[in-house]
């Protein structure tokens, strides 16, 4: 069971969206809040795996509300996914950054939300990945070189993490570099812990961040 938040300033969007996620039967919307100002709070009481969180709300926005959870909470914090209008926002780059798993658009088909929150909560895909990959070719890179953790990545893990960083799916680096998913999976897993980043829309961010891709 996924257990979801969400946290939208717009009540009848709010509600829309809560009865789409409670219609299934492996997701249960725990929490709803119109702001960001008591999250922590609502994070401890309602125990979410996900937060659904608009990126643009008065107060406290969803970019510096999902700052404040991983500064709170650290590896224990839920993750995020942030609704946004435009596919190409450099608010969402920024929510991303600052810690967001990912981001959906507001007027996305049910569906397409339902596979994003369990994408999301399974950490195994990157949601919207050429998306994510346009705002950083558009709002540009640090290109920093890379930490001492990057050198403790094999060749063949710096290979999936490049392929994973264009926004390969599992399957597609299978193909690619002649191996089955299930040990592309377990390459990805530990690339993501030896880097410390919490999923795959993180790992995007690190390679544009250090000039990778």
């Amino acid at each position: 069971m996924i257990r979801v938040a969400l946290v939208d300033d717009q009540p009848l969007f709010r509600g829309g969206i809560a009865m789409i996620l409670s219609s299934q039967p492996d997701i249960d919307v725990v929490a709803q809040e119109s702001s960001a100002l008591s999250l922590a709070q609502m994070v401890r009481d309602a125990a979410p795996d996900l937060i659904l969180m608009d990126v643009r709300m008065p107060g406290i926005d969803g970019i510096t509300a999902t700052g404040q959870l991983l500064a709170e909470f650290g590896a224990s914090a839920p993750k995020v996914l942030v609704l946004t209008t435009f596919d190409v926002d450099e608010a969402a780059a920024r929510a991303i950054e600052a810690g967001a798993s990912g981001f959906v658009l507001k007027d996305a088909q049910p569906d397409f939300l339902l596979a994003s929150v369990r994408a999301v909560a399974d950490g195994s895909q990157v949601v919207a990945a050429s998306a994510t990959r346009q705002l950083f070719e558009r709002h540009g890179s640090r290109g920093t070189d890379p930490g001492p953790e990057f050198q403790t990545l094999t060749a063949r893990e710096r290979e999936i993490l490049l392929r994973a960083a264009t926004g390969l799916s599992n399957a597609e680096i299978a193909d690619t570099e002649f191996l089955s998913e299930a040990t592309v999976k377990t390459h990805i897993s530990r690339i993501l812990a030896k880097l410390s980043l919490r999923d795959r829309v993180q790992l995007v961010v690190y390679a544009y961040e250090h000039g990778l891709v």
